[in-house]
């Protein structure tokens, strides 16, 4: 009888909620059976796409059947014979790493100098020269079952498999296990690292110690992208703050016109800009690695052995520094931007009052010109009363000359003075109709 829930006790799947649930099983870690060399490769992937990935996937031995929709996931482990192939495909860069078995009587011995693991790999040179895309890491990691109860002696063998170099080692899970690396870059383009851990270690734990030490060295190296960036923008940021200063200078002492301050500030403005819309990505993942190396260093739990450095100590006094040089000049960055932005503000309050000044002086004109067309216009109504009553006068007269001649009993003059004062109460009251519909408008 099964005692699975029906399915339609519940409301329906939100359509991310299996791709969001799936997400913290994206990438497992491997089990690693003891000895075994780990082979990673870190490209960066722009440019390159996945089916590009998938025809390489495709040229190892025994994967011609392979199909591009088993990438869909950006994690593929592939089992051939006695290695493993695991594919990851990240925002910016894809990582190959190659688990193959060593020898069962690989161990560190007096004469650990002697001791070659590292040329016989079970992956084609010519394939892994041909991954797509350009390598920012490349690791080649040896775990073996060791003895590392006395914790300087093995650090010993271990150095002197290093070819006596300085290296950093540590225990890590307080003492579980040991990794020792030189972080040098070998001729041959690999870094080498060393794992050492007691017999009877779990395939499990040493895979998650592999992948947190090739996270680790990935990720810092992602986290340094930044620096160079950092550093070929100190000259753009030094130029463009002298400019700012000197607007800022020419704004308070009045030296320079509006227009000349203006084309000067767009000019710093759009090369801030430019630098920030180019950049300002890519500060932001320098944060994001960083963060994710400090988070990998607490998760190995370092404990440090006598006169070495662990991991974590190296790092921070390394990388730091580098990566508060990205940090302050992101910093720098968005300071300019406000910069500006505040200095825009003050060459805009400047124009506004300037224009406000040019438009009272403009309405005072216009004011002065409506005063005198008012004037004028008065002038011609006089002038045109006077006219309009002396040709009114007139016909009136000659309309009482005209009455008088036919008989009638009218006096000409007599109707002429008694008419002048209508007329010019008359005219005067029109006149004024239209002055005040005048002054009306004009006002």
């Amino acid at each position: 009888m099964s005692t699975q829930e029906p399915r339609s006790s519940l409301p329906p799947d939100d359509p991310l909620r299996a791709l969001l649930h799936n997400e913290v099983h994206a990438r497992p870690s491997a089990r690693i059976r003891l000895p075994a060399l780990v082979v990673c490769v870190a490209v960066l992937n722009e440019g390159v796409t996945r089916a590009d990935e998938w025809a390489h996937l495709k040229r190892l031995p025994g994967q011609q059947d392979l199909t591009l929709d088993a990438l869909n996931d950006n994690f593929l482990r592939l089992r051939t014979g006695g290695h493993t192939l695991k594919w990851e495909r990240h925002s910016e860069f894809t990582r190959y790493a190659v688990v193959q078995a060593l020898p069962p009587q690989a161990v560190l011995a007096a004469r650990a100098d002697e001791v070659e693991w590292l040329s016989s790999l079970v992956v084609d040179a010519e394939w892994l020269s041909q991954i797509p895309g350009r390598t920012v890491a490349a690791v080649k990691l040896v775990m073996l079952e060791q003895d590392i109860s006395v914790p300087q002696a093995a650090l010993d063998l271990a150095t002197a498999w290093f070819g006596g170099r300085t290296v950093v080692a540590s225990l890590l899970g307080h003492g579980h296990s040991m990794v020792v690396t030189d972080l040098a870059l070998r001729p041959n383009g690999f870094e080498r690292m060393l794992v050492m851990a007691p017999p009877g270690t779990s395939p499990a734990r040493t895979g998650r110690i592999s992948q947190r030490l090739l996270e680790l060295e990935i990720y810092r190296l992602m986290a340094l992208r930044g620096l160079p960036v950092a550093k070929d923008l100190g000259p753009l940021l030094a130029e463009a703050e002298a400019g700012l200063a000197e607007v800022t200078q020419k704004l308070e002492a009045r030296s320079a016109s509006e227009a000349d301050l203006l084309d000067t500030l767009i000019h710093i403005a759009a090369g801030v800009e430019r630098a920030t819309a180019e950049h300002a990505y890519r500060f932001s993942a320098t944060q994001a690695y960083n963060t994710l190396v400090m988070q990998r260093l607490v998760e190995l739990r370092e404990k440090p052995i006598s006169g070495t450095q662990t991991l974590g100590e190296f790092m921070q006094r390394r990388q730091s520094p580098a990566i508060a040089t990205v940090a302050a000049t992101a910093q720098r960055l968005a300071g300019l931007s406000q910069r500006i932005e505040r200095s825009s503000g003050l060459l805009r309050t400047r124009v506004d009052i300037a224009a406000e000044a040019q438009n009272q002086l403009l309405l005072a004109k216009l004011t002065r010109g409506q005063e005198l067309q008012l004037s004028l216009q008065t002038t011609v109504e006089g002038l045109s009363i006077a006219a309009i009553s002396y040709y009114m006068v007139s016909l009136i007269h000659y309309g009482a000359e005209a009455l008088h001649s036919a008989g009638l009993p009218v006096n000409p003059n007599l109707t002429v003075g008694l008419a002048i004062p209508l007329v010019l109460v008359g005219v005067w009251k029109a006149t004024q109709r239209v002055h005040a519909k005048l002054h009306q408008k004009l006002h």
